[in-house]
């Protein structure tokens, strides 16, 4: 049975390290980085390009998941509401796919200790801080595994998730 996992998390919490480690972990697999559906410049939050972004990764995910080839399926992803993962989920084609939820989360300080680190580098702006602290409570309301990253490095995280999978 193929399986989809869906990690999220605030900005700057590690999913993409620990997508990139799934990656590896979990072969024969495909990562889809939801950020990559919103690479444009300006970077405009509209509910067109929010339905634009939706239907770029239900679009990129249908094919991964019909793949012969592929065995695990890795979406990595803000997804701070609960209703943005069930939008998607609810587009594809899911006989056969085990659909896991994974968030990541960590302390408001190694929060922005992460993300100051992000800017001080340019890959992120100022304004990310914020945003991202805000979104923290609105991740323990969903019914997702949660993983607390604070004193984790991303191969601990993924070790993590695979043992999870195991325990389904």
């Amino acid at each position: 049975m193929k399986r989809l996992l869906f990690v999220n998390g605030p900005m700057g919490v590690g999913k993409t390290a620990v997508c990139q480690e799934l990656l590896r972990s979990l072969q024969p697999s495909a990562y889809l980085d939801g950020d990559w559906c919103w690479k444009m410049a300006p970077f405009l939050v509209t509910e067109e390009t929010k339905a634009m972004v939706c239907d770029n990764i239900v679009s990129v995910l249908s094919r991964f998941l019909a793949s012969p080839a592929l065995d695990h399926v890795i979406l990595g992803w803000v997804m701070h509401r609960s209703e943005i993962a069930r939008s998607i989920l609810e587009r594809l084609e899911l006989e056969d796919v085990e659909v896991r939820q994974f968030t990541l989360l960590c302390s408001e300080d190694t929060l922005r200790r992460r993300l100051m680190e992000d800017i001080r580098t340019g890959l992120r702006s100022m304004d990310a801080l914020e945003r991202s602290a805000a979104y923290l409570p609105l991740y323990e309301e969903q019914s997702t595994v949660k993983i607390v990253t604070d004193r984790l490095s991303p191969s601990e995280v993924a070790r993590l998730v695979v043992e999870q999978l195991g325990r389904a």
